[in-house]
């Protein structure tokens, strides 16, 4: 995984989209933290904004990285791709939701679209009412788009130093709350859930939960990296953290 050279963001942020059905329950997110700097475009309107983003399911999804309110993020339209780009649209909640005045980092997921080869890496540009912004995703050999998910948790590293962002699946009322990250071998990030309250009802649907979490303290970054995620529906799940 190349060096990542930009400043660490230790927060969390979440992002619902709509899918099947399922069991599983935790805790609502939106905790505040301090904002990161990434690469940025120069929007026409004059507005920019600091866009990262990691692989995730294996290459079939991508998790884009924007800074802004943890309990009103953005949704992603269907991505396309052409030319060589992967251009993602971001709509804003409704303009009379009432949203936290904190700047967190959070994430908008999105299938990757026919086109885009995971293996080989693509550039992402992305707009929205928040402004323009591009970044890019680096190659990861075994990647790929085709066949249906495993609704597996997976990690994917972005490119600014320390975050990555964790794909879960589950209830849409119910989605995972990070209490903990940190480094706890040269390879391994242990990442530990809020246990939610036995009385949680929780809807019966299965979405793709997307979080965001950062770590300090790893010996060598571009090595290997394993998450073990713990508490609440996880019993310590090991699983690859996606290079970038």
């Amino acid at each position: 995984m190349p060096n990542r050279s930009r400043s660490l963001a230790v927060a969390t942020g979440i992002v619902l989209l709509a899918a099947g059905l399922l069991t599983a329950c935790a805790t609502p997110a939106g905790s505040g933290g301090t904002p990161s700097s990434s690469a940025t475009t120069k929007g026409d309107d004059g507005n920019e904004q600091d866009v990262s983003a990691a692989w995730l399911d294996g290459g079939r999804m991508v998790g884009i990285v924007t800074q802004g309110s943890s309990t009103c993020v953005p949704t992603a339209e269907e991505a396309t791709y052409a030319n060589g780009v992967m251009k993602v649209t971001l709509v804003e909640p409704a303009a009379d939701t009432a949203c936290t005045r904190d700047l967190v980092p959070r994430v908008s997921l999105v299938g990757t679209p026919k086109g885009v080869d995971p293996a080989k890496g693509v550039e992402i540009e992305v707009t929205g009412d928040g402004g323009q912004g591009d970044t890019d995703l680096d190659g990861v050999p075994d990647l790929a788009t085709g066949g249906e998910t495993d609704y597996l948790p997976s990690a994917g590293w972005t490119d600014v130093d320390g975050q990555f962002v964790i794909l879960s699946w589950g209830s849409s009322t119910c989605a995972p709350v990070i209490e903990n990250t940190e480094a706890t071998s040269a390879s391994e990030v242990t990442v530990t859930f809020v246990t939610p309250p036995a009385n949680q009802v929780c809807t019966m649907d299965m979405v793709p939960r997307g979080v965001v979490t950062a770590v300090n303290g790893l010996e060598d970054e571009d090595a290997d990296t394993f998450a073990i995620l713990t508490g609440a529906e996880f019993d310590n799940v090991r699983i690859p953290i996606y290079p970038n």
